[in-house]
C-alpha cells in the first residue's frame, strides 16, 4: 500500500510539473504578447507615433529584456493574466481531447455488426455472459453472477482501449437472451435491466464511472441481447472480493487479478498519460 501511494504521489507530481510549465508559458504570453498589445493600442489611441505593431512589439521585447522598462506592477499584471490563461488552456485541451478521442472509439464501435461481432468470437476486446444474475444450471438467481460481469467490467475499465461485454449470449455464440434475468427484476423489461446493471457499476465501482458506460439493447433471433460497451477510466479500478480489494485487467480473452507488483507496474505504465 505505501509503494501505491508513493506512486500516485508521484505521477501528481509530474502532472504538476505540466501545470506549472503551462502557466509559466501563458505569464510570458502575457508579457511578451498581452502587455505589448495594450500599450500599442493605447499609443495610437493618443495619436502617438504610428509605427507597425510588429515594429512596435520588437521594441517592447527588447526594452523588457534589457531593463529598460520599470512596470513591475503592470507586468507582473500580465503574467498572472497569461498564467491563468495557460493553465485555462490545458485544462479545456485535455477535457476536449479525451472526449474526442471518446466519442471516436464510441462511435467506431456502434459502427461494427453485432452479429459479425458474435462471430468473430471472445477476444481482449469482447467478452460474452449468458446472463447478469440468473443462473441457467440451477434455475436460481446467483448474485455471484453479478460479481462475474463486475470483474469484466473492471477489466475493460482498468485497459487501455476498453472493451464491450455482450449479456445474453453464451461463450460458443450462442444467444441465450435477457428473458432469463427479466424475470428476476422488479421492473421486468430492458429499463429495470439497465437500471440494475448501472447501479451495480456505481455501487462496486464507482459512481463516478457510470458515464464511461454505454448500454444498448439488440434484438437477434427474436431474443433481448444487451450490449455493454465500456469506455477506458480515468483511475485505477478496484473491486473488492470478499473485501478484499482486487485490480483486475484484460489477458487474452479472460480477466484475471494482479498481485501488489504487476499491479503497481501496470498503474504506472497505463496511466503515465497523468504525469
Amino acid at each position: 500500500m505505501k509503494r501505491f501511494l508513493l506512486l500516485l504521489l508521484n505521477i501528481w507530481k509530474q502532472k504538476l510539473k505540466i501545470y506549472f510549465l503551462a502557466a509559466w508559458i501563458g505569464a510570458g504570453m502575457g508579457i511578451f504578447l498581452l502587455a505589448p498589445s495594450y500599450d500599442y493600442i493605447s499609443s495610437r489611441e493618443r495619436n502617438a507615433d504610428p509605427i507597425s505593431s510588429i515594429e512596435f512589439v520588437i521594441g517592447q521585447f527588447t526594452e523588457v529584456m534589457t531593463g529598460q522598462i520599470n512596470q513591475n506592477n503592470l507586468i507582473l499584471f500580465y503574467a498572472e493574466i497569461g498564467a491563468l490563461l495557460g493553465l485555462l488552456s490545458l485544462g479545456f485541451y485535455q477535457m476536449l481531447h479525451k472526449r474526442l478521442v471518446d466519442l471516436d472509439a464510441l462511435k467506431a464501435e456502434l459502427e461494427k455488426d453485432l452479429p459479425t461481432i458474435i462471430r468473430q468470437g471472445e477476444g481482449p476486446l469482447l467478452e460474452f455472459k449468458s446472463t447478469l444474475r440468473w443462473d441457467l444450471q440451477e434455475q436460481r438467481v446467483n448474485r455471484t453472477l453479478e460479481g462475474v460481469v463486475l470483474k469484466t467490467l473492471a477489466g475493460f475499465f482498468n485497459s487501455h482501449i476498453g472493451g464491450t461485454l455482450l449479456i445474453g449470449v453464451a461463450d460458443n455464440g450462442e444467444i441465450v437472451g435477457l428473458e432469463p434475468d427479466f424475470q428476476t427484476l422488479k421492473k421486468s423489461d430492458q429499463d429495470g435491466f439497465e437500471q440494475t446493471l448501472i447501479t451495480a457499476v456505481a455501487e462496486n465501482l464507482g459512481a463516478d464511472l457510470c458515464r464511461f458506460v454505454h448500454i444498448l439493447f439488440h434484438k437477434i433471433d427474436n431474443k433481448d441481447v444487451c450490449r455493454v460497451i465500456v469506455s477506458p477510466a480515468l483511475r485505477p479500478v478496484f473491486l473488492s472480493v470478499g473485501n478484499t480489494p482486487k485490480f483486475f485487467v484484460r489477458t487474452g480473452g479472460g480477466t484475471r487479478d494482479l498481485n501488489i507488483q504487476e499491479a503497481l507496474e501496470y498503474v504506472a505504465g497505463r496511466w503515465k498519460s497523468l504525469k
